[in-house]
């Protein structure tokens, strides 16, 4: 069933890859306008799915990835529209020179081909993963978790029928059914139909298909995002800010799970944020510091440093200098988003220039890691690594290159 997945996939993505933009769009349009026309039957699915989710003892962070509504949906859609509005990357010239000999090269976008998406319990991933496939020229296999299945089949049936009702091939999106991790592994292996794989997901997920895989892989990774609060800072401001990163929404990958405070502010700095995190119940765990300044803090130990918390619970330490915030950083970052909240702009450039992050910021929240909010329209998740792609994996992220020579009958 999976081979015969992937020979339709690949047979769909090698005519995509030669679709015009303003049918690519026309897709796109279908699909989001069929989202909201199905909205009712979407959510009757996800009612499954979080019913199913509640009786297996699902977290409540877990829902909130899972509960679709009737913003959320909208959202989806408007995802999809907002992918229409971007540029096109395919067919790009992106380097050109002409030789001694008279030879004209081009390096041109190309579609990657057919782009296998493995992820867990968050069902706009679906409609995202699709529409940024389809407008980079790609074919999509979707596997998302059984804990969304009812809800990603539902998308998927929909989204297939839009797009065979306007004149195109359904197999540009197909999901594959077979929720087993025998069929996760499958995938992994599938060299012959699928062209990159990009897992998303928890760090168990992202490991396994990133030592199994013999596809090669676009990784996206968990989240320890960590806040520095410089000595230098606007306490007011970093209060805010670590308030927003930890709170605003705390099952996704960008949330703030780690805050570092310069030693010579910690009092009046902690006291500020944390009265500001008492608001929505954040359990802090610091060290020893920390819990002198306030004894109710939780005693952190090593593990909890490097810890993707996706839950009201943040690690606090206080360092002496910027020098051991960024070492800090270092030993226990995973790469993904990291923020100093500072007025002294010599010591934001030395962090933001020192910290090796996908994305590293002044005075602002981690939560802006988002392909939406980078202008990429929706994204397929956030890479992590430093090959091909890293960051908010948009459009342009979903093509390769190839070389387009003319000649006037060279020979060598």
């Amino acid at each position: 069933m999976l081979n015969e997945i992937g020979k339709r996939a690949k047979d769909a993505a090698a005519k995509l890859a030669v679709t015009s933009t303003e049918d690519k769009n026309r897709i796109l349009q279908a699909m989001a306008d069929a989202l909201r026309e199905n909205r009712k039957k979407i959510l009757e699915a996800n009612s499954e799915d979080i019913e199913n989710g509640r009786k297996n003892g699902m977290a409540d962070t877990l829902i909130d990835r899972l509960m679709l509504n009737d913003e959320r949906i909208e959202g989806m859609a408007q995802g999809i529209e907002g992918v229409i509005s971007l540029p096109d990357p395919v067919g790009r010239v992106l380097w050109e020179t002409e030789r001694p000999n008279g030879l004209k090269i081009q390096r041109v976008s190309v579609p990657l081909g057919v782009i296998g998406i493995i992820y867990e319990a968050r069902p706009n991933v679906t409609s995202d993963a699709a529409a940024l496939a389809v407008k980079a020229g790609n074919a999509a296999i979707l596997r998302g978790g059984k804990e969304a299945f009812c809800s990603n089949a539902c998308i998927t049936d929909i989204m297939r029928s839009a797009v065979q009702n306007a004149g195109f091939n359904p197999d540009i999106i197909d999901l594959v059914r077979d929720t087993s991790r025998e069929s996760a592994t499958a995938m992994m292996k599938m060299n012959k139909y699928i062209d990159v794989l990009i897992p998303r997901g928890s760090a168990s997920l992202i490991n396994a298909v990133v030592e199994n895989s013999t596809v090669p892989v676009i990784e996206t990774g968990v989240g320890n995002c960590h806040i520095y609060i410089d000595r230098d800072a606007d306490i007011d401001m970093a209060a805010n800010i670590v308030f927003n990163a930890k709170t605003q929404r705390i099952s996704v990958c960008n949330t703030a799970e780690s805050l570092l405070i310069h030693k010579d502010i910690a009092e009046l700095a902690l006291i500020a944020v944390k009265a500001r995190l008492d608001e929505k119940g954040v359990t802090l765990y610091g060290d020893e510091i920390c819990r002198e300044i306030c004894p109710d803090i939780e005693k952190a130990t090593e593990d909890d440093w490097a810890r993707e918390y996706l839950d009201y619970k943040m690690s606090v330490k206080i360092v002496s200098s910027l020098d051991e915030a960024m070492e800090h950083i270092r030993k226990y970052s995973s790469g993904h988003s990291e923020s100093i909240i500072t007025e002294n702009i010599d010591a934001a450039e030395k962090f933001l220039s020192g910290v090796d992050s996908a994305a590293v910021y002044h005075n602002a929240s981690t939560r802006f890691t988002d392909g939406g909010e980078f202008g990429f329209g929706a994204e397929i998740g956030i890479s992590t690594q430093k090959l091909h792609a890293r960051g908010p994996l948009g459009l342009p992220q979903l093509n390769s290159f190839k070389y387009k020579i003319y000649g006037n009958g060279q020979i060598r």
